[in-house]
């Protein structure tokens, strides 16, 4: 008979190996880090100075930039440009400027888009200096393509205002019209009405109080038992819209120069840009909400302080007459 005691360490010892070997094997073995969560604010610091970008994690930094499609060129550095090319809206038509001249209109805007930006900065980020620039003027919103008849109300009140300065209003329209003309090249191809592109979300981010206006095209795809099964209520009535892949680039972004909050100069021009929210993204996974996946919506109150809506219908019959109502 064999020894029993010698059985039994031999197998405590194989129990004992067997145990410690795993963890001896995976004591110098370093599991990759997961990338960190994107947040809104990743957004906007890579779309600002150099040492703003700087302060995002790469592996994040890389992925949101993957989905930035730029409808103006992106210099994230101040150039003497801005001195030389800032030009007033009131004497030129939309049709009538080169690319280059719209492209400077985004990098530094009019006079009064840059007062309005370091407006934003010097207040605090306080809206209320925003709300008092515009005209107390109130202006009934019209009844837009049969909106009425529909009982749709496409606007957050039933009335708008603009802007005092003639050339701040002008330039909204102005950037309205530049997302539309532009847009086909990224394969949004935008229209200009209210189930599609017709309104933008003013706000201050949170971090340096910039100013900036999120876009939103598609607005109200038309319901498709198969596409979009969704009913959105009277303003869907009538829709044309396709929800399509275009839907991933639904969200626009303009950004204001950012004005140093400690001397007269600026920091970083502005910016026009497509936020690509494809569903395989960075966006897509960690910036939108996931209970409007489906609408693939970025909410401006995500990026900063909301503090007006910027609405850009037509008030025409016969002939086109887009015209700005703030609200």
């Amino acid at each position: 008979m064999g020894n029993p005691s010698i059985s039994l360490r031999f197998t405590m010892f194989l129990s004992l190996s067997l145990s410690i070997t795993p963890f001896a094997l995976s004591h110098n073995y370093t599991k990759p880090s997961p990338i960190p969560k994107a947040a809104p604010s990743d957004l906007l610091n890579l779309l600002g100075s150099k040492s703003q970008a700087s302060t995002v994690n790469p592996s994040v930094a890389k992925e949101i930039r993957s989905c930035f499609k730029f409808l103006v060129p992106f210099h994230p550095t101040p150039s003497i440009v801005k001195f030389s090319s800032r030009r007033s809206l009131r004497s030129s038509r939309f049709d009538d400027r080169s690319r280059r001249e719209e492209d400077e209109l985004v990098w530094w805007p009019p006079q009064s888009v840059l007062e309005l930006a370091r407006l934003a900065v010097d207040s605090g980020g306080d809206p209320g200096a925003i709300h008092r620039t515009l005209d107390p003027a109130i202006i009934p919103i019209p009844n837009v393509h049969g909106s009425k008849k529909h009982k749709c109300e496409l606007t957050r009140t039933p009335y708008g205002r603009r802007f005092i300065s003639e050339e701040l209003n002008s330039y909204l329209k102005f950037l309205f019209e530049l997302i539309a003309a532009r847009s086909a090249a990224m394969g949004l191809n935008v229209t200009l009405n209210r189930f599609d592109l017709f309104h933008g979300h003013l706000f201050l981010s949170f971090d340096n109080n910039r100013l900036g206006i999120l876009f939103h095209a598609k607005e109200f795809p038309a319901y498709d038992e198969k596409a979009f099964p969704y009913n959105m209520g009277y303003c869907q009535i009538g829709s044309n819209v396709p929800y399509d892949a275009s839907m991933n680039m639904r969200n626009i972004l303009w950004l204001a120069p950012i004005p140093s909050n400690s001397t007269k100069d600026w920091e970083a021009p502005g910016v026009l840009v497509v936020l690509d929210a494809r569903p395989d993204g960075i966006i897509y996974r960690d910036i939108i909400p996931d209970y409007v996946h489906i609408a693939r919506t970025i909410y401006e109150d995500d990026l900063g302080d909301a503090v007006v809506d910027v609405n850009y219908l037509d008030t025409g019959n016969a002939m086109p007459n887009y015209q700005i109502f703030i609200c």
